[in-house]
Formats: C-alpha cells, structure tokens, sequence
C-alpha cells in the first residue's frame, strides 16, 4: 500500500488549478523543488544556505540529515534501522551503510513529506544522498511539480580530506558512496564543488533554473 498515496489525496485538487486561497492571500500551487544530489561532504549544504539567500528567503531547506536526527541513537548501527560494516577499499576504510525496515519507512516518509510540502506551494531545496531507484520513486511523488535534479560533485581525495576535517562524519562513508551515487543518473545540471564555491555554484544553479 503506498501511503504517500493517502498523504497527497487531499491536496489533489489544489494542484490542478493555479492558485490557492489561504488566509485571504493567493498561494502558487505549483511548487519549485531543486534536489542537490551528492556523496557526503560534497557541500550540497552549503549550496542550499547560499541558494536560499539568493532566492529571497523562499525555498525551504530540507535535509536528509534532518529525518536522521528523529530516529534513536541507537538506530545507527541496529539491522532495523541502518546497519555500519566497515569494509576495504584500495587500503583504505569504507563504510557500507544497509538499510534495514526501519529506516526505508523513514526515509520513504521523508519523500512523502516533501510531496505533502510541495503540494500546500512551498518551495524546497532538498539535500539528498541517493541512488537512481530513489531518484525514479521522488519523481513519481513529485510528478505535477517543476523539480529539477542537480548533481554536486568532487574528486574522492577532496570528499575524503573534508571528511577528516569535519570530525563528525564516518571515515570511509565518502569512499564507499563515490562510485554508487552518481550512478545511472541523469540530472538537470552539474556543479564541481572542488572548482567553485558553495555561492558561485548556487548562483549557477539559481541563473540556470530562473529562480
């Protein structure tokens, strides 16, 4: 049974007209959603702080990490939730993270969520680490919508040094999602974070889309 389904249903009606009335002002019903998709560390973030800016204050920032924060601690590393099994890549640590039922049901929701935003006019940039099936499933939610994917990319040795230098992010979790993510996709446009800042890559993004 898909509940984004039931989420959506009421709001149906809305997204076939142009606007809505609420509280006496007119609202767009057709929302705009910029999914920045990138491995870890990639500065997808900051690109959405800068993009925020430029765009007045408007869109909303929604991120992965945000869903994360609501389930217990322990769920890091419980099978039910999302398992951690360190593995070795050319010498080096990589961290595979397997998705238990838990933690598909968070983040299947954290997709109906962002539907359930779109569908009442807010505009979203959404910070995404995601592989083509999810891609596929938040066009299906967010089919009705203007969406466009961005891909942010980096060299694995700058993923990996801004691992490091964060300090709360696993070691090895770059490595592991590098070759995965950007996988069978096909975005909307690209930016290279190792080339250009967090703003000139959202000012990019901001004149390419005519936000």
């Amino acid at each position: 049974m898909n509940l984004c389904a039931f989420v959506l249903n009421p709001y149906l009606p809305r997204m076939l007209s142009s606007v809505t009335a609420t509280e006496g002002k007119l609202v767009p019903d057709r929302a705009r959603i910029i999914i920045l998709n990138g491995v870890g560390s990639a500065g997808k973030s900051a690109i959405a702080k800068a993009l925020q800016e430029l765009t007045a204050n408007r869109f909303l920032h929604v991120q992965m990490d945000g869903f994360l924060e609501m389930m217990p601690a322990s769920g890091w590393g419980h099978p039910d939730w999302f398992a951690l099994e360190t593995l070795e890549e050319e010498g080096r640590p990589s961290i595979e993270i397997r998705t238990g039922p838990l933690g598909q049901c968070l983040m299947r929701g954290m997709r109906c969520a962002i539907a359930a935003l779109a569908a009442e006019g807010n505009d979203m940039i959404v910070d995404e680490v995601m592989e083509a099936p999810v891609k596929r499933d938040y066009e299906l939610q967010l089919a009705g919508f203007d969406i466009a994917f961005i891909g942010v990319f980096a060299p694995l040795d700058v993923l990996e040094a801004r691992e490091r230098a964060r300090g709360d992010r696993l070691i090895g979790l770059a490595r592991r999602q590098f070759a995965r993510i950007h996988k069978d996709m096909r975005y909307d446009f690209e930016v290279d974070t190792s080339l250009a800042t967090p703003l000139d890559c959202a000012e990019r993004i901001k004149a390419r889309f005519a936000l």
